[in-house]
Order: C-alpha cells, then sequence, then structure tokens
C-alpha cells in the first residue's frame, strides 16, 4: 500500500539513536543513512518498500509533531510488541499507552503506544491470537 513514511525530526542524532534500536528489535532493516543530508531510511525485510525515514523538514521550517497523526509498525508476536515499548523508552521515548490487548479494536489487537525522542506517536502491533502471536 505504502511506497514510504516520513518522519520529521528535529535533532536527527537523537532521533538516529532512538531509531536505530527500535528499528532492530522490529527486524526492520537499514537501508541508508546519509548525516550530511541528515536522514536515514529503512526496509522491510526482504524488500526495499515500503520505506521508514526519518529527515528534517524538506522546506526547513522547524519540525512540529502532528496531534492525531501516528506511524503503527506491525509485529510478529506479541513479545516483540513488549520488547519494542521497552527498547523505545530506554532510547528516551515516552509511554502513550503500554503493551496490552486493545478488544475495542478487535479481539487479537495487542498493541503499545510511545512517543519518540521528538514527540512523534508511534505504535507496534500484533493482530494474531495469543496462541499465533504468543
Amino acid at each position: 500500500m505504502f511506497s514510504h513514511v516520513f518522519m520529521s525530526v528535529k535533532d536527527f542524532d537523537r532521533a538516529l539513536a532512538f531509531y536505530r534500536p527500535l528499528m532492530e528489535c522490529l527486524g526492520i532493516a537499514p537501508r541508508f543513512c546519509e548525516r550530511d543530508k541528515p536522514w536515514a531510511g529503512w526496509h522491510s525485510a526482504g524488500g526495499t518498500r515500503p520505506l521508514f525515514v526519518i529527515c528534517k523538514p524538506f522546506d526547513g521550517q522547524p519540525h512540529e509533531p502532528g496531534n492525531g497523526q501516528m506511524v503503527a509498525f506491525a509485529a510478529t508476536e506479541r513479545a516483540m510488541v513488549q520488547r519494542a515499548h521497552q527498547v523505545a523508552l530506554a532510547a528516551g521515548g515516552r509511554c502513550e499507552g503500554p503493551p496490552g490487548l486493545r478488544p475495542h479494536y478487535h479481539a487479537h489487537y495487542y498493541g503499545a503506544y510511545f512517543r519518540d525522542t521528538e514527540g512523534n506517536k508511534l505504535c507496534v502491533a500484533c493482530h494474531l491470537p495469543e496462541e499465533e502471536g504468543a
């Protein structure tokens, strides 16, 4: 569905220190990192798309996180959701909702919510039943 998602950041080095361990935890491979631009991108295993990119705003204006905007990453198991949440908080993120079931979305929705070091809201979610997505 998506070609790429750009996440704007103000402090590239701080954001990179946040996203590198998070992407590794989720099994999302690094594709490039060009500090002089500055931007960095990751892609799903086995392909080059979709691509997730962090960068300073192209127009040169200050970064501001959007209210009501969120990027959600898929997890293959519930334990991955828990690990990603822990990694995000250890890397300077802020909890917006601890790992757990959220049956108001659907019976097997297991997710965690947090903000990155720039205030952008993120989610990691597993959509599998516990026995499949333990």
